[in-house]
Parts: C-alpha cells; structure tokens; sequence
C-alpha cells in the first residue's frame, strides 16, 4: 500500500500521526489537534501505511494508534511500534474501555489511553499532558484501572523491552508460524542469523521453545479479545 494522499514530501515536518481506519473519525482528531500542534498533521488508514510515513518523516514523535485499524491486532501494534521507534509517544484513541485492556496497553507502553467518547477538549489536554512528558488516563477509568492485576503483563513487557528490533519481527513471525526458512526469506538474511536471533528470543523472553514464545506472545497482546470493540 502506497502513502496516503494527504501526505506532500514539500510541506513543513509533521509531528504526529493519527492512525485509524474511519475517514470521519480522523477528520475530527485532525481539528481537535490542529489547535494544539503547530506542524502538519498526517493520517494513515492502516498499520502499514502508518509504518510507511514514519519512515518518510523520521521526525514524528506522537502516533494516535487504534486498536483494532488493519493491520493492527490488538496490543502488536503498540508493541511493534515501541519496539522500532521507541522515540515515538504512542496514545492509543479506542472504544474499547474494558479497564484490562487500558492496563495492558499502558503496561506495554503507551503514553495515554483514550476512550473514543471522550470529548475533543479533553483529548487536546489528553494530548498536551503527553508532549509535556507525562502519562494520561481518564479520571472515571483510573481507579478501575490500578484495580487490575499487573505483575504477569509487567514482566513481559520488562522482556519484550529486551529484544532488538530485529528480533522483535522475528516474535512477531513466530507467532504467526512461520518457519525459520520463511522468516528469513520474509526479513531478507540468512537462516543461520535467524536461529541465532530465535534462541535469543528464548533466552530474553525466559521460554523453552518457539511455539511457547509465539503463544505466550499473543496471550499477552490479545488477552481480552479486541474483536469484542466496536469503534465508532
């Protein structure tokens, strides 16, 4: 897939990105934050064409991330994204306001986690508490969300944070079932560079084999069943 339309090489650096697959949606975010950023702002319908323009404008530092746009499943994409440009502010906009999962994606990460029926206004102060360094939830979703149990989806992160970028893809090919031959065909490197990254998965991630380490992977990113969120 190509970048977007809306994307010119000439115009001034962007900053931020919103990524999210409904035209409209990402209409509103644009005005909201057009208030609050002086640069251009970008938007991408999909995960990859999200990858794509942070590649071409190496100066975004803030991505709005939905959870469940193409090419995002679950929590991957949050956990791809940190794990390539850990520079980057990651604030997920989402429906989905199980307090799990706002657990789970700031345990992996996240700068802020905001409800899609969360007012423009607060999504700007949402947004400028981030810029300014700091962390943001909802007043209403905070006492459920420290309520949540953290030890298990902490550690992992702890592990995942471990993995080189290039090892990170490697996971991501585990637990979709590739073979080594597949991964390295995929990644464009020997099958031997691949092994040597497989058993440092292992190794950092404190597992026995690859099929453990790809469903531990996708345990942790997909434990509440994001298909149960219904985006607006």
């Amino acid at each position: 897939m190509s970048i977007p339309d809306n994307y010119q090489s000439g115009l001034p650096m962007a900053r931020a990105v919103i990524a999210d697959d409904h035209p409209l949606f990402r209409a509103a975010l644009k005005q909201a934050l057009t208030e609050t950023l002086d640069t251009p702002i970008l938007e991408a319908a999909s995960f990859e064409q999200l990858l794509e323009l942070i590649s071409a404008e190496p100066q975004i530092e803030l991505v709005l991330l939905d959870l469940t746009m193409p090419g995002n499943r679950g929590l991957t994409g949050l956990t791809s994204l940190r794990s390539r440009y850990p520079d980057i502010l990651v604030v997920i906009v989402s429906a989905n306001e199980q307090p799990a999962t706002i657990q789970q994606a700031m345990a992996f990460g996240a700068s802020a986690y905001i409800p899609k029926s969360m007012p423009l206004a607060e999504l700007q102060h949402a947004v400028h508490t981030v810029l300014a360094g700091d962390t943001w939830l909802p007043e209403y979703l905070k006492d459920a969300v420290e309520a949540q149990p953290i030890a298990a989806h902490a550690d992992f992160a702890s592990r995942l944070e471990q993995l080189t970028p290039q090892q990170f893809r490697v996971l991501e090919c585990l637990a979709d079932g590739l073979l080594n031959k597949q991964i390295a065909f995929e990644l464009n490197v020997q099958e031997t560079t691949i092994k040597q990254h497989v058993s440092a998965i292992l190794r950092k991630l404190n597992v026995i084999n690859r099929t453990q380490a790809g469903v531990v992977f996708k345990q942790m990113l997909n434990a509440n069943e994001f298909n149960a969120e219904v985006d607006a």
